[in-house]
């Protein structure tokens, strides 16, 4: 079930311990992970408190990739105190002014703001992966993949060949497999992206990053699961990259259908699971997105498995009854 909002009991020890004492304790986020987020409020100033509880979460990538980002000059949230044994990180606050919501206030700013976040991509993809981060291999693309037979199969009682789908995808992917040039932020959406003051993009989430292919946090970017991105915005913002730095377009719908084969098991998952409903309402999109990828001819062995085992009944259409 969802975590309530109530702060954890070591959060007041903590913030006293740092200088925090007597602050107000806010609600400010959950997420589809067992993280939780507080706004803390002290006169004149404010802070992010990451609350990510043990077992379940481990803080500690989260604060190796910031430091590595900070290092290189982008803009992960300064780390103001930190206790990785109970799970308790304090943040820069951001503030309020997050991607998502200034592209759905004002369409007109929506190209120029996805551009920017592109350019960051570009200045990332400069860079070697972070040290010791593990690879995006086979191995866990496969793993991610099969979330959709693990879960989203199951969920609408779909009798599918697993072995064959976990062919196809060795298949498929096999031609980039082994990249793992670098840092891959995994969850690079307008969700995770903040408007700073000066300019910059500040970056949220990236705790799960691995070293891989560039063109995973492009398609994280341009084929988002909690808003639309109109393939015409898609193509325009592929035209800026590839005029910048190489571009594989096969690669960036293999990876394309993979991330989006993985957020439908994902989030069939945090239904069934995690008592999560609210995420179906994103299945119909998430299915839009493989469609389109799935038309690639790179694609071929997972677009057959996909035609023999899952019926156009069972898959974006299917979630407008359930999550209705």
């Amino acid at each position: 079930m969802a975590s309530p909002m109530i702060p954890p009991a070591d959060a007041p020890a903590f913030l006293a311990a740092h200088g925090w004492g007597g602050a107000r304790i806010d609600p400010l986020a959950g997420d589809a992970s067992f993280r939780r987020y507080f706004r803390i409020v002290a006169p004149g100033r404010t802070a992010v408190l990451m609350d990510a509880p043990p077992p379940q979460e481990d803080p500690r990538p989260f604060l190796a990739v910031a430091r590595h980002l900070a290092a290189l000059g982008f803009a992960p949230p300064k780390i103001l105190a930190e206790d990785a044994e109970k799970g308790l990180v304090l943040l820069e606050d951001f503030g309020d002014a997050r991607m998502r919501e200034i592209v759905d206030a004002d369409a007109a700013a929506e190209e120029a703001i996805y551009a920017r976040a592109v350019d960051l991509l570009l200045a990332l993809r400069r860079h070697p992966a972070a040290p010791a981060l593990r690879p995006y291999d086979m191995a866990e693309y496969q793993r991610e993949a099969g979330l959709f037979v693990e879960w989203y199969a199951p969920a609408l009682d779909l009798d599918v060949d697993a072995a064959g789908y976990r062919a196809a995808w060795s298949e498929a992917l096999a031609p980039i497999a082994g990249h793992h040039s670098v840092t891959v932020l995994r969850d690079y959406h307008a969700e995770n992206l903040m408007l700073l003051k000066d300019e910059r993009l500040g970056l949220l989430d990236f705790q799960d990053a691995l070293a891989g292919h560039p063109a995973y946090d492009l398609v994280s970017l341009l084929q988002d699961a909690r808003r639309d991105v109109a393939p015409p915005l898609e193509a325009a913002m592929l035209d800026r990259y590839a005029a910048a730095a190489d571009l594989d377009r096969a690669a960036y719908a293999l990876l394309g259908a993979q991330r989006n084969a993985k957020i439908l098991g994902i989030f069939t998952r945090l239904w069934k699971r995690d008592g999560k409903p609210r995420y179906l309402a994103y299945q119909p999109r998430v299915w839009r997105y493989l469609e389109r990828d799935l038309a690639h001819p790179a694609l071929g062995p997972v677009k057959q498995w996909f035609d023999a085992n899952v019926a156009t009944s069972a898959r974006g259409a299917a979630w407008e009854t359930i999550s209705a």
